[in-house]
């Protein structure tokens, strides 16, 4: 078989995974016989059950990553501006190239950890009701 037919066929068969997978995902159980949204809210949740640990993880895993990106994106910023002024000029034309996809990431390094910052704020007080 060609190659483009088996990358059509995976594709096809990829999807109809996905859309299968998504039909199949909403499950809701419960002792009653009958669960309306009213019923579904924090007041009347296990109090044993809390968010607090989940939250405080995933504030320190994104501290982490936000920390090491950080650091690389400076560490790269020297390595480049030191191969920039030691190089030759063929050299640094080729430097000035990479220097653009490396800014653009690097700014989607600090952008994101504000946005994602954003977000939780905005949400975090927010009440659906």
């Amino acid at each position: 078989m060609n190659v483009k037919t088996i990358q059509k066929v995976l594709s096809v068969l990829v999807l109809v995974a996905i859309i299968v997978s998504m039909a199949s995902t909403i499950v809701l159980a419960t002792d009653s016989a009958v669960v309306t949204p009213k019923d579904i809210t924090r007041e009347n949740a296990d109090p044993s059950i809390t968010t607090g640990t989940i939250d405080k993880a995933g504030k320190n895993i994104v501290s982490i990553l936000q920390a090491v990106g950080v650091v690389l994106s400076v560490v790269m910023l020297i390595v480049i501006g030191i191969k920039y002024m030691m190089g030759s000029a063929e050299e640094k034309a080729e430097y000035k190239k990479t220097l653009m996809p490396y800014v653009i990431g690097a700014a989607l390094i600090f952008a994101a950890s504000v946005f994602a910052q954003v977000a939780y704020d905005f949400f975090d007080g927010w009440n659906p009701q």
